[in-house]
């Protein structure tokens, strides 16, 4: 029988708010351990919370991006559970009444367009974290409080394809929203993968939950076992557990923590010590009308206004800091195609060859700029350009002076160049008669010969054009 995968997933994305949830604590990644702490978020008998704004006004943004219906009236509950990395032994969230319901976001895999249906986002704090070392655990509460969104989906994917084109583009809104860094080597943004097997148009299977998945490749390989394995049990006759499953991405295979709870085994009741949240549609459109530009819709202007290709847009809005990079320079060269051309070549090159993630990326635009308006004046060549593009890239050094330096400004005396031709022809008799015998790759070994002599420094527009005249004379 052909069984049909479906899955859906709950992401916790920290948002990137400068204090936690319910205190005035640095809600900052690292720190020493239990540095970022107080009696609220550690819990201390009497304490009491105190709501961040910026964290309501962050989960507005995001529901009103993915097309969610913000709710005018929504209240906290308690979450309540015991593991040592939560100090208060039940964690502030929102189960009865969400901020966020009900919205959706379009998504393209293997060139089939879909929608995935978001069923609720709502806020919550994070648990502290725990670290283990030859038998020993340490409790670092640093992390207790920082604020978090569960967004929570439909069960509408079918592939581990479709998950990681929702999850790509989910990070492009959170982090042009400016909400989170998406940075799930450090934790901030965490996947929980719900899995069952149905026979088609069959009632929903028993699901299992993968917890905690921090990088796309680990959830693509987990949504992989977890399919086999479960084909194999049913395969054999037996029956799905629910239960709750860890990943371990060294061996490649998940095992079992617990069966999975439902919702009265955490004895869910309204959070006594938070009124309720009214919100006004009049603030909602103040959020609403503060919006960036989103990736997508920098896509579409890109490709209308300077009628880049699918690729090169895809390229150039794939992250916040590099489609920043991209409009920085045009702003300042006034020249969009070139510097798309830079951006997409040698800066990600550059980027990929030293290993510097997006978000890391720090480079001066106005030297790129000034770069830009060298090579496309003549005053350079490319591979000057190009030399010089990667000592701005990992010295940061001032372009002007560093081509003066090294006496790298291109020739504009013709003489130059048509006594090195001259030169060059005088001196390679062979390749010139091979040339003139119909055979064109001797004509690229002498412009090579010229530009050699020229020590790089010639126009390569210029030395094949007297190259030519000279040859065909």
């Amino acid at each position: 029988m052909k069984w049909e995968t479906v899955i859906g997933l709950e992401v916790h994305a920290e948002l990137s708010t400068k204090s936690k949830i319910f205190c005035a604590c640095s809600a900052g990644f690292g720190g020493d351990p239990n540095s970022h702490v107080c009696p609220v978020c550690s819990g201390m008998p009497g304490a009491l919370p105190k709501l961040n704004r910026a964290v309501v006004e962050y989960a507005a943004r995001v529901g009103l991006a993915l097309d969610c219906e913000v709710a005018g009236y929504c209240e906290f509950d308690r979450k309540n559970y015991f593991y040592p990395d939560l100090p208060k032994a039940y964690q502030i969230s929102q189960l009865y009444s969400p901020i966020c319901r009900n919205g959706s976001l379009e998504i393209e895999a293997n060139g089939v367009k879909k929608s995935i249906g978001i069923r609720e986002i709502h806020m919550e704090e994070d648990a502290g974290k725990l670290f283990h070392d030859a038998g020993k655990t340490y409790m670092d509460f640093n992390r207790c409080g920082v604020p978090l969104l569960e967004i929570v989906t439909l069960p509408d994917f079918r592939s581990a394809d479709e998950v990681i084109a929702y999850l790509k583009k989910l990070c492009e809104i959170l982090l042009y929203l400016g909400v989170c860094d998406c940075k799930m080597q450090e934790g901030s943004l965490r996947v929980d993968v719900n899995l069952s097997l149905r026979l088609p148009d069959g009632e929903l299977g028993v699901r299992t939950e993968t917890k905690n998945l921090n990088s796309f490749k680990a959830i693509s390989r987990a949504i992989e076992y977890e399919t086999a394995r479960q084909h194999k049990i049913i395969g054999y006759g037996g029956h799905i557990v629910q239960e709750t499953r860890r990943w371990d991405d060294e061996i490649g295979e998940s095992y079992a923590m617990r069966s999975k709870e439902n919702a009265q085994d955490y004895r869910y009741f309204p959070e006594p010590d938070l009124l309720p949240l009214y919100i006004g549609e009049d603030w909602l459109a103040e959020i609403k009308k503060g919006f960036p530009e989103l990736a997508h819709q920098k896509r579409a202007r890109y490709s209308r206004e300077y009628s880049f290709s699918e690729s090169d847009a895809a390229i150039l809005t794939g992250h916040k800091k590099i489609s920043e990079l991209f409009e920085t320079v045009t702003k300042i060269s006034a020249e969009p195609l070139e510097t798309a051309r830079l951006v997409t070549g040698e800066i990600m090159r550059l980027m990929k060859q030293t290993g510097t993630a997006p978000e890391n990326l720090d480079i001066d635009a106005d030297k790129l700029a000034t770069l830009v308006s060298y090579v496309l004046s003549g005053k350079i060549n490319r591979d000057v350009y190009k030399e010089t593009v990667e000592a701005v890239f990992t010295k940061n050094v001032d372009p002007e002076t560093y081509i003066n330096e090294n006496g790298l400004l291109m020739l504009t005396d013709d003489n130059a160049v048509t006594e090195a031709v001259n030169a060059v022809l005088a001196g390679n008799t062979g390749a010139v008669n091979d040339y003139r015998a119909g055979k064109e790759k001797a004509f690229g070994f002498l412009v090579g010969q010229v530009m050699k002599m020229l020590a790089g420094k010639g126009n390569p527009e210029t030395v094949r054009k007297l190259l030519k005249k000279t040859l065909d004379n």
